[in-house]
């Protein structure tokens, strides 16, 4: 019998839709790791927003097409702990983690 080596997560969306969130396979998950480099540049909060988003629509874009390929409607589906969630599950990576930030501080010399 084989072993299962990541969680499955069922989330619900604003728009009442659910959602079964699960690690990218790599090939989606290396163009979800372009946008997410994008981070890198942001001036301003839409702008990450935005980049937040993109990265939400790769990651549903097997499960909901419809709504992956229309922003309008993902920005009305989606809220902010969904997307940290989605960021998470998907792309492993922890938004939140006191760790990751501590890390990107040192880095960047702000700490």
């Amino acid at each position: 019998m084989a072993t299962q080596l990541y969680d499955i997560v069922e989330v619900e969306l604003q728009d009442g839709r659910k959602v079964t969130l699960k690690p990218l396979p790599i090939k989606r998950l290396k163009e979800f790791m372009k946008v997410v480099t994008k981070l890198d540049t942001v001036k301003d909060e839409e702008e990450a927003i935005d980049i937040f988003i993109e990265a939400c629509a790769i990651a549903l874009k097997k499960s909901l097409p419809e709504l992956a390929d229309n922003k309008e409607a993902l920005e009305e589906a989606l809220d902010v702990p969904t997307i940290w969630k989605i960021m998470e599950v998907c792309g492993g990576i922890k938004l939140g983690d006191p760790n990751l930030i501590a890390a990107a501080a040192k880095m960047s010399g702000t700490n």
